[in-house]
């Protein structure tokens, strides 16, 4: 009779014990990297919401209502699903919430895509797909997570020509008297909806408006 070679009961055993063990190590590191991915995504938006700011002057002296044109980034949800937004209110109607239409979107650097979710009635109607939009932007949908907190009891912030923030105000305002300007640090939350990964918090400073994630400074 010849020999055949064969694994024991044992040795599988350990196998399946081994691969336990791995999986059990690579959950958490899983779940950190999509609480970090999402937190870069977001942070990476207000930087870019300042940058737009700073290289695009909104100023337009002649009319009252010029701050109205602040770059801006806003949060929001549509059908349960949270997103941000990114736009200037060129045309100053006085845009509820700071909201803006798509044609005053700002595009994604990375995509070449809308930054934008709807102008209103979209969601209304149960629609979350729009044409030439930023997947990016649809965080609770990429991510699974809602926003709590904002700035001065909103959940928009927007830039001047300086690269100051402006948490409330500025989006209605009749004439330039800087109204919303930040006098104390906001804090946005982000939560994961499903418990998936712990809530983080991303905080933009009064006076420079400069944004990092709570507890990484140097982020």
């Amino acid at each position: 009779m010849k020999h055949q070679k064969a694994f024991t009961m044992i040795e599988l055993v350990m196998v399946v014990v081994i691969l336990g063990i791995l999986a059990a190590l690579s959950i958490p590191r899983l779940e950190r990297d999509l609480r970090q991915e999402a937190a870069d995504n977001i942070l990476s938006a207000i930087r870019y919401t300042q940058h737009l700011a700073l290289l695009d002057n909104k100023h337009k002296f002649n009319n009252p209502k010029w701050q109205q044109r602040f770059w801006r980034i806003y949060f929001g949800t549509c059908n349960g699903k949270t997103f941000y937004a990114v736009g200037s209110d060129d045309s100053m109607e006085s845009a509820v919430n700071a909201r803006v239409d798509s044609s005053e979107a700002a595009i994604d650097p990375s995509n070449g895509k809308l930054m934008w979710a709807h102008d209103g009635s979209s969601c209304t109607s149960g629609s979350l797909t729009i044409n030439n939009l930023s997947p990016n932007v649809m965080i609770g949908k990429k991510y699974g997570i809602t926003v709590t907190g904002g700035c001065a009891g909103v959940r928009y912030v927007a830039f001047d020509h300086l690269g100051r923030p402006y948490g409330s105000g500025f989006s209605t305002s009749t004439q330039p008297d800087n109204s919303g300007y930040m006098t104390s640090d906001c804090n946005f939350t982000f939560s994961s909806s499903d418990n998936t990964f712990d809530p983080f918090s991303i905080i933009i400073t009064k006076e420079t408006g400069y944004a990092y994630i709570d507890g990484q400074p140097n982020s």
